[in-house]
């Protein structure tokens, strides 16, 4: 079977789905590897790197010819027609935001894998892509925050002087917020966060960070992820850590909820309590922030209260991308172990009796497997706010190699 690998096309993304490492994993699995030149240039992937490890060079991929389809980002709504009935994808799908696209695979047969679906069980965290793009954003969000307050993160104690270490606040103590704690803690600042699951303060611990503990009701959910609060406790969140977020020097957000938006932890009102030269760092920005006032790939800065100065607010794109090389690192081993899961003897055959390829299938055989997905679809072609289904036709057209898939 032909597993094809594409040169992703959305603009900022500089992943690649596979390595020259799991190319070799999969062609030992008996599968063939088609790669687009260029497809792992932005990771620093050499072409030849590639077919040094049995992989197929082609300048476009032949989506018709393809049996798998990795990918990165969320796939077009036109892609899916392109494929044949019957083909695997496997990649980020994010379900809740593309209905578009999960539509268009559903119409066209594919059988769809997004990698968000992956269950949180041991058996599967070789698979977890989320969690492993999540580690490479965290790291990354400190970097950006101290590459932007315009003092030093740890302590000094100096002759002409003792300055003393920045303040550094994390809210969200999932993956992300966990290295974002551990990678301030090692640039030296005093770290400490807050999570509304209270099982997490003991993690937070673990990172060298200090737990704030505020008077909330438990908000986790299955698989240990936060669920939303109402909005009465979401305003008492607010107010409880306001004087927190005025002390910090660097805030540091990166709360989110499956399949919805990201929930407002911090008005423009607490952004502009804070000191002067103050940073913050909004992980969610894409998903519509944690911060009232972040925009996705840009810097704002916000006037503080007393006139003295300005906050920079920095709303975090493509956080994984900024580090292509570990992260295609990461996510390529994910995909390929998904992969090796469905595949005996040369031929990638999906067992849904499998908790895992059940749990991650998103469509298959006509059919939107995932639930939510499907009642989300459902009630968005009732209201009509979903276009009709050949609209995305003029999206990419099929005959265009370069159009984004």
């Amino acid at each position: 079977m032909r597993v094809g690998i594409p040169r992703e096309r959305r603009e900022g993304e500089r992943r690649v789905a596979a390595t020259p490492e799991t190319v070799r994993q999969l062609t030992g699995l008996g599968l063939t590897l088609v790669v687009e030149r260029g497809a792992g240039e932005a990771s620093g992937q050499a072409d030849s790197r590639y077919a040094e490890a049995g992989a197929e060079l082609v300048d476009a991929l032949d989506l018709g010819a393809i049996d798998v389809l990795v990918h990165v980002r969320p796939l077009t709504p036109a892609t899916p027609g392109r494929l044949r009935r019957g083909a695997i994808t496997v990649g980020l799908g994010s379900p809740s935001t593309e209905l578009p696209t999960v539509r268009a695979l559903r119409d066209a047969g594919v059988t769809a894998f997004a990698l968000e679906l992956v269950p949180r069980i041991s058996r599967a965290q070789s698979m977890d892509a989320l969690t492993s793009q999540a580690l490479v954003a965290g790291y990354r969000c400190v970097l950006e925050a101290a590459m932007r307050l315009p003092r030093f993160f740890p302590l000094y104690m100096t002759a002409a002087g003792t300055i003393p270490p920045a303040k550094v606040l994390v809210l969200g103590a999932g993956v992300a917020g966990l290295q974002a704690i551990g990678t301030a803690k090692r640039l030296g600042a005093r770290v400490s966060a807050n999570d509304v699951r209270p099982a997490s303060a003991d993690e937070v611990a673990s990172m060298g960070g200090t737990f704030i503990s505020l008077d909330l009701e438990t908000a986790e959910a299955a698989g240990g992820y936060a669920k939303e609060l109402g909005e009465d406790r979401a305003a008492q969140q607010r107010r409880l850590l306001a004087p927190h977020i005025a002390d910090a020097d660097v805030l540091i957000t990166t709360a989110a909820i499956p399949g919805r938006p990201a929930p407002l932890l911090v008005t423009a009102e607490m952004v502009a309590a804070m000191r002067p030269d103050s940073v913050v760092v909004d992980l969610a920005a894409e998903s519509g922030g944690n911060v009232e006032g972040s925009v996705a790939g840009r810097d704002v800065l916000v006037p503080t209260a007393s006139g003295e100065g300005t906050v920079t607010i920095v709303g975090m794109k493509d956080a994984a991308s900024t580090m292509p090389a570990d992260a295609s690192r990461l996510y390529a081993k994910n995909v390929a172990n998904l992969l090796a899961l469905m595949t005996a003897d040369g031929l990638v055959e999906p067992d849904f009796g499998d908790e895992v390829i059940a749990g991650a299938c998103l469509t298959h055989a006509g059919e939107v497997r995932h639930p939510p997905t499907a009642e989300a679809l459902g009630a968005a072609v009732e209201s009509g706010s979903l276009a009709p289904a050949d609209a995305a036709e003029t999206t990419a057209p099929r005959t265009d190699p370069e159009g984004q898939l």
